[in-house]
């Protein structure tokens, strides 16, 4: 039976990448047979001691793998002399082994798997019979350097089907075979690979929108933010329009920091150092400083975006950070991911948060029922900064019961997260009714939730008409004190994961 074929020019070979349990065999046979061509699976280089190393549970060092990545740069090289196309796989974690694969081959290309951690692992659990033992996918993840523009990747998300997976890949090469040749006519400036903003720009830069099913969400060029996100026409974002300016800090990613710093001042590693005080009522520096950023598009498919930008060394903080988010609809709803990688040469002081604010549709927030399951809230002074924490219990801020939030103010940060099964905390904002709402969980590198209900907004109009539920990775003022500051050695990676959940009926 004949294979399909692509428009346009097809590559010589097809090289498919991700970390083990994303699905690159299934994929790669289904495609190879899809479009007539041979097969070979990453997996078939390993010498038998790599095989006995892995399945003894032990990582594989970069001197194991150079043997293993030429062996399949070599197949790929007789492949390519006999004029045949050809499909194989290698997990290819890092950019110098796709480097090492892709050098010298310009008819090679890449294909990326991705999809969340938790997918993955569940993905492992279920494999039997395996040399690659699930206990390592942790090791997997801590290597993986995603691919990135200059590698000109078609990127894939692998919450579907192998044969939904199978088809989106040929769907992006013939996408891109029609782009790298374009009909005869008058030269048009066409977007960057991958990049399709579906509205003009405007006070926040370029929009990008997500669809899946019922669900919308719309994210801005400007600081990355998460602009809305609406299910079956419900808003569950106190959102801001396309067509005005971010007040309040709603959606934004707070990076290198999440909330304040006192005086702007702090000491790391010996030096002394101030950063712009942008609370200058309270004489503090507050949420980072990537808000004000136009941030880059490096991947948008119909139901995901991935957008990165860098923090170069300044006065402050003279740190180089690689910064990216991902944003992804799936069946349970939208998850964010927020990723800095210390690409300097000396270790870096780092938080990380980020703003939604919530909505169940009141016109005010006080009659939504608030659920936070943590044990503590933080004290604090009149700078906002902490000086202590309580329990919570017998006092008008323990939220660990679904109770009306009432006319109580709240610029509170809560720790003493209680986890589920998954690992996550979920913080719920409900309906009056009780019917409806949406679960806003923490997940990896998230320690505190900060819950604010606008009292203190420049704009009137928009006090307590959301939730403010920050997830953060430590306090306020953690630059200075140190309290769940996370120190990034060069070249390490830092994650924060949450998400929202829909529930109930419209």
């Amino acid at each position: 039976m004949a294979g399909e074929t692509a428009a346009g020019p097809s590559p010589d070979v097809l090289l498919i990448v991700g970390v083990a349990g994303s699905g690159k065999t299934t994929v790669a046979r289904l495609v190879a047979q899809r479009l007539g061509r041979p097969y070979r699976d990453a997996d078939e280089f390993h010498s038998e001691a790599n095989r006995a190393k892995m399945a003894a549970g032990h990582a594989l060092t970069d001197s194991d793998r150079e043997p293993w990545l030429d062996a399949i740069g070599a197949w790929m090289d007789r492949e390519i002399a006999v004029g045949r196309s050809a499909v194989v796989t290698c997990s290819a974690l890092k950019r110098v082994y796709r480097d090492r694969l892709l050098t010298g081959r310009p008819g090679v290309r890449l294909v990326y798997l991705h999809g969340s951690h938790d997918l993955i692992r569940s993905r492992l659990a279920a494999r039997h019979g395996h040399f690659f033992p699930a206990g390592l996918l942790d090791s997997q993840f801590a290597e993986l350097q995603e691919p990135v523009p200059d590698e000109h990747p078609l990127v894939v998300e692998i919450d579907q089907s192998p044969e939904a997976v199978a088809t989106s890949v040929l769907s992006l090469m013939r996408r891109e075979d029609a782009a790298d040749d374009p009909p005869p006519g008058p030269l048009i400036e066409r977007p960057a690979r991958g990049a399709e903003p579906l509205v003009s720009a405007g006070p926040t830069g370029d929009q990008w929108q997500l669809r899946r099913g019922g669900q919308r969400a719309s994210i801005v060029q400007l600081g990355g933010a998460l602009r809305e996100y609406v299910v079956n026409d419900r808003p569950l974002l106190d959102r801001f329009t396309r067509d005005s300016a971010i007040t309040g800090g709603r959606g934004q990613l707070l990076v290198p920091w999440p909330n304040r710093v006192a005086d702007g001042r702090y000491r790391f590693d010996g030096q002394d150092l101030q950063l712009p005080l942008t609370e200058p009522e309270e004489h503090n520096a507050i949420h980072g400083l990537l808000r004000w950023t136009l941030w880059k598009l490096l991947a948008h498919s119909e139901d995901s975006l991935r957008i990165g930008t860098t923090l170069c060394p300044q006065p402050g903080y003279p740190f180089l950070l690689e910064v990216r988010a991902e944003y992804r609809l799936g069946p349970e709803g939208l998850e964010a991911s927020v990723f800095a990688t210390n690409s300097g040469t000396v270790r870096a002081p780092y938080g990380v948060g980020q703003h939604p604010y919530l909505t169940v549709g009141t016109d005010l927030v006080d009659t939504a029922l608030l659920t936070v399951p943590a044990g503590y809230r933080l004290l604090t002074d009149d700078q906002g900064l902490p000086v202590g924490q309580e329990p919570v219990e017998a006092t008008v801020y323990d939220f660990r019961a679904a109770r009306p939030i009432g006319d109580l103010r709240l610029d509170t940060a809560f720790t003493g997260l209680d986890r589920d099964a998954r690992g996550r905390t979920v913080v719920r904002l409900a309906h009056p009714s009780g019917l409806r709402g949406v679960d806003l969980w923490l997940g990896d590198g998230t320690r505190y939730v900060q819950v604010y209900t606008g009292d203190t907004l420049a704009e009137p109009e928009r006090r307590r008409r959301g939730v403010a539920v920050e997830p953060m990775s430590c306090p306020a003022d953690a630059l200075r004190s140190g309290t769940d500051l996370t120190v990034l050695e060069p070249g390490d990676t830092h994650v924060l994961r949450w998400g929202l959940a829909p529930w109930g009926s419209p």
